[in-house]
């Protein structure tokens, strides 16, 4: 399973590094593939793991800001380990078969 989320702590400011460094240290010590980009964090791995640490990350975030926005969608995949890399490991084949 591949899970794509986003915390936002709302009522605290534009920027909210602090209110979201807890969170960012569950999911690096998770021992789960990761990988972040400017929207989302991507976490791969079995249903009970993987949404245990976005529920942990979402706490950590809620103990630090009055309200906490949680944006989440999963891609369930049973029997498919390497999603995180292998989906766009596949669209880059694919795209080298097109000649770009």
């Amino acid at each position: 399973m591949l899970i794509a989320f986003t915390l936002t702590p709302v009522g605290v400011g534009e920027s909210f590094p602090d209110e979201i460094a807890d969170a960012v240290e569950i999911i690096r010590t998770s021992g789960l593939p990761y990988r972040s980009d400017s929207m989302y964090t991507m976490i791969e791995g079995e249903w009970e793991e993987v949404m245990d640490v976005v529920r942990r990350a979402t706490e950590a975030v809620a103990a630090r800001a009055p309200r906490v926005q949680l944006v989440l969608k999963a891609d369930l995949w049973p029997g498919r380990p390497g999603l995180l890399d292998g989906k766009i490991s596949t669209f880059e084949q694919h795209m080298a078969g097109r000649g770009q």
